[in-house]
């Protein structure tokens, strides 16, 4: 998972401080993310899926399609 986050945001020629900007973090925090050294909580996989525009799966190293899922049609109709 680790790596992932670090490849997606090299493949993206982003910064640590870019991506600590987003999730409201610091670059320390971020750079911590990255080295397995602090865990990542739930809600910040989710946003770094979303900006990424890939899935949590993917992120946490389930799977190696980068495709999002469709959205859910839960609670609709």
């Amino acid at each position: 998972m680790y790596q992932r986050i670090r490849d997606l945001r090299e493949d993206l020629d982003l910064s640590q401080s870019d991506l600590a900007e987003y999730l409201g973090c610091s670059q320390a925090c971020y750079s911590y993310y990255e080295i397995g050294q602090r865990g990542i909580p739930v809600d910040v996989v989710i946003k770094l899926a979303e900006y990424y525009h890939t899935s949590t799966d993917y992120i946490l190293g389930l799977t190696d399609v980068k495709e999002p899922y469709p959205p859910s049609k839960r609670g609709k109709g």
